[in-house]
């Protein structure tokens, strides 16, 4: 986030810092400021309507996710299955699990 701050010169001054998404958002319900803040750690608060987003241009940033390993791990054949599963199953356990990002993208 103050990656892409910098990147795109935007000045933002901060009040103080929480350690968790979770700190944060109970603060921001709270009323004590806004944030930026994944959203799937805030889905039934959008839901619900708790809490709102505010569109600013070049917003969502977009991250990518991996899966890893130590590099010479021996997997267990229910590792080896699950690896196997999430690797065929990919786009649709997207689809199913996160699908509804979409409509914030």
């Amino acid at each position: 986030m103050e990656q892409f701050f910098k990147q795109n010169e935007l000045k933002v001054q901060k009040k103080f810092e929480l350690t968790t998404n979770e700190a944060v958002k109970q603060a921001v319900i709270a009323g004590l400021g806004y944030s930026v803040l994944p959203l799937i750690g805030i889905r039934n608060e959008l839901k619900s309507k708790i809490l709102q987003i505010i569109k600013i241009e070049g917003f969502p940033i977009t991250t990518s996710w991996n899966l890893i390993w130590l590099k010479n791990k021996n997997f267990s054949p229910m590792a080896k299955a699950y690896l196997q599963f999430i690797k065929s199953q990919k786009e649709a356990i997207i689809q199913d699990r996160f699908g509804w990002l979409n409509q914030f993208n």
